[in-house]
């Protein structure tokens, strides 16, 4: 094996452990704790440290509420135009930054079921 090749397999090695701890160190976060995804849960992200790779859970009764990745504009008005989730048992991973969650069903953002989450 070459110099050149023997650095590269190290960085991939390197690289393939520094994920792999990324994503044992992720945590699943319950959306709304014992509540679950409700109307009111607007403040549930206080006090909480989000990472990229932790997981959201989103579990409410199924044509009762919806999930809506939506962008700040959108969060800010409450326009449910986004990915729709529907199982009542959604997961989503965070990426890096704010995503930003609704509920489609009418006037349900506008009692504050809506989040706006920060992953670093």
């Amino acid at each position: 094996m070459s110099g050149k090749s023997e650095r590269s397999a190290i960085f991939l090695v390197i690289f393939m452990v520094l994920f792999t701890i990324q994503i044992t160190n992720a945590t699943t976060y319950n959306v709304g704790d014992d509540g679950g995804w409700d109307m009111g849960v607007s403040n549930w992200t206080n006090g909480k440290n989000f990472k990229t790779g932790d997981v959201l859970v989103f579990n409410y009764p199924k044509n009762v509420h919806s999930v809506v990745i939506v962008n700040k504009e959108n969060y800010d008005s409450c326009t449910p135009s986004g990915k729709t989730l529907t199982s009542g048992n959604d997961r989503v991973t965070l990426g890096k930054g704010t995503s930003y969650f609704i509920c489609g069903k009418p006037t349900h953002c506008q009692f504050d079921q809506k989040i706006a989450v920060t992953a670093n």
